[in-house]
C-alpha cells in the first residue's frame, strides 16, 4: 500500500511541480517537503489547504482513493482539464458554462432591477444572457494600432 509521503509525491509529479515549487506553494521549506515525502514528517492542515488551491487531490493524499471516484468518467476528464488551465482559461470554462445553463425564472411579481455593469480587460471572452433593458452602452475596442 502507498504510504502517505508515496502519495504526496506523485501528485506533486502529476503537477509536474519540483519540490521546492510544491514547498513555496505549501508555505514550508524544501527540507520540510523532502521529510512529508519520505514519511518523516506529516503536515498541518494549512499545508494541505495551500496544496489543495493548486490541484492537489487531498483526499488521495491522505485516504489513499481519488476524490474523482464520485465522478463519472467525462466529469473527471473536464475537471483534469480545468485544473491545468490559467485564469484567463477557467474564466472562459466559467462563461461557457453560465452562457449555456438555463437561467432561473423569477416571478414578474419579485422581478428586481439590476443596474450590471460589465468590465472587460483582455482578450477574455464573454456570453451575456437573460433580459438586457434600455439604456445600455458597449464599448469595443481599444488604442487604435
Amino acid at each position: 500500500m502507498d504510504t502517505f509521503g508515496q502519495r504526496l509525491k506523485s501528485e506533486r509529479k502529476r503537477l509536474g511541480m519540483t519540490q521546492p515549487e510544491f514547498a513555496l506553494v505549501g508555505k514550508v521549506e524544501k527540507g520540510t517537503q523532502i521529510n512529508y515525502e519520505q514519511d518523516k514528517r506529516f503536515p498541518s492542515a494549512d499545508y494541505l489547504i495551500a496544496i489543495a488551491s493548486v490541484g492537489v487531490d487531498t483526499q488521495y493524499v491522505l485516504h489513499g482513493t481519488a476524490a474523482s471516484s464520485a465522478l463519472t468518467d467525462d466529469e473527471n476528464e473536464l475537471l483534469v482539464g480545468y485544473r491545468k488551465l490559467d485564469l484567463r482559461g477557467k474564466a472562459r470554462v466559467l462563461g461557457v458554462v453560465e452562457g449555456i445553463t438555463e437561467p432561473t425564472t423569477v416571478s414578474p411579481a419579485k422581478s428586481v432591477e439590476r443596474n450590471t455593469q460589465m468590465v472587460f480587460h483582455g482578450k477574455v471572452g464573454q456570453q451575456i444572457h437573460g433580459d438586457i433593458t434600455a439604456p445600455q452602452t458597449i464599448n469595443v475596442g481599444g488604442k487604435k494600432k
